[in-house]
C-alpha cells in the first residue's frame, strides 16, 4: 500500500476554496533533519520551522480556515538536550511577543492545548495574555499544542470526570462522547477534518488521539521548514478528493 501519493504539479492542484476543511491539524516535524542536511545546528531548524508556522498560520487565516492546530512541543520533548529546549522556548517567547503586538491588526485568535505549568512564569503570562486578547475576536483560531500529549490529555480528562462523579456533578452511567470531549483541552473546538504530517514519518506521535478518530490524513516527505502554501494546497486537494463516510456506506 502506498502511503505517499505522487505529487501533482501546482498547475494540477485544484482546490475548492468554498469547501475547505473547517479544521486542519499539523504535526510540525522535520526541523532537526532540515538543519542537519545543511550542516546547521538543530536550533537553526527550529528557527526556520517557526517562520514556516508564521507563514502557514497567516495563510490559513487569509483563505478563511476556521481552525488550525499545530503540534509545537510534546510532553516527551523535554527529553531533548537542554540547549534545544531552551531555544524552542525562546522562539515561542519571541513569537508570542510579536503576536500580541499584531493581534489587533490580524485578529487571529490563539489558544493553547496542554499543561502550561512547567513553563516559566513569563511564558505562562504571555500565553494568558494572548488568550485574553483572543476573547474579543472572531474568525480563525490557532491552537498551539504546548507540553501536550494525547495520552496525557485523556488521563487528565478521565481523572476530572471521575472527580465530578465523586462530587455528584456527573453520572458515570450516562457518559457520552460529547460529554467526555468537554473535559479535553480542545473543549468547544470541532475535531480536525484533516491531519497533516510532514517529514516522511507515518504516525500520530501522541497527537490529538481522541479528536483524530475520523480525520483524513495527509503524509508528505517534505520537511516542515520547507512546507509551503503549495504543499498545503496539495493536502487540501487530497482531502477534497476523498469520500468521508464516518463508518457508514
Amino acid at each position: 500500500m502506498a502511503f505517499f501519493q505522487k505529487k501533482p504539479t501546482q498547475a494540477e492542484v485544484q482546490v475548492d476554496f468554498s469547501h475547505l476543511p473547517r479544521h486542519i491539524a499539523i504535526i510540525m516535524d522535520g526541523n532537526g533533519r532540515w538543519a542537519k542536511k545543511r550542516g546547521l545546528p538543530r536550533t537553526a531548524g527550529h528557527a526556520a520551522g517557526a517562520e514556516t508556522f508564521r507563514t502557514i498560520a497567516t495563510y490559513c487565516k487569509e483563505i478563511g480556515l476556521d481552525y488550525l492546530t499545530v503540534y509545537a512541543f510534546s510532553t516527551e520533548n523535554w527529553k531533548r538536550p537542554e540547549e534545544e529546549v531552551s531555544a524552542i522556548m525562546g522562539l515561542l517567547k519571541k513569537y508570542l511577543l510579536e503576536a500580541i503586538g499584531q493581534m489587533e491588526r490580524d485578529r487571529v485568535k490563539m489558544e493553547f492545548f496542554g499543561d502550561l505549568s512547567p513553563l516559566t512564569p513569563e511564558l505562562r503570562q504571555l500565553c494568558e495574555r494572548t488568550r485574553e486578547i483572543s476573547r474579543h475576536y472572531e474568525g480563525c483560531q490557532v491552537n498551539i499544542c504546548l507540553n501536550y500529549g494525547g495520552r496525557d490529555e485523556l488521563l487528565r480528562a478521565a481523572r476530572a470526570y471521575a472527580q465530578d462523579c465523586l462530587e455528584g456533578k456527573a453520572d458515570a452511567n450516562h457518559l457520552s462522547s460529547d460529554q467526555f470531549s468537554s473535559y479535553l483541552f480542545s473543549k468547544g473546538v470541532p475535531d480536525p477534518d484533516l491531519v497533516i504530517r510532514p517529514s516522511g514519518e507515518l504516525r500520530l506521535s501522541n497527537f490529538l488521539l481522541w479528536q483524530s478518530a475520523y480525520a483524513e490524513f495527509y503524509f508528505t516527505d517534505v520537511l516542515w521548514p520547507d512546507f509551503s502554501k503549495e504543499e498545503l494546497h496539495r493536502a487540501i486537494a487530497a482531502y477534497q478528493s476523498r469520500n468521508r463516510r464516518f463508518g457508514g456506506i
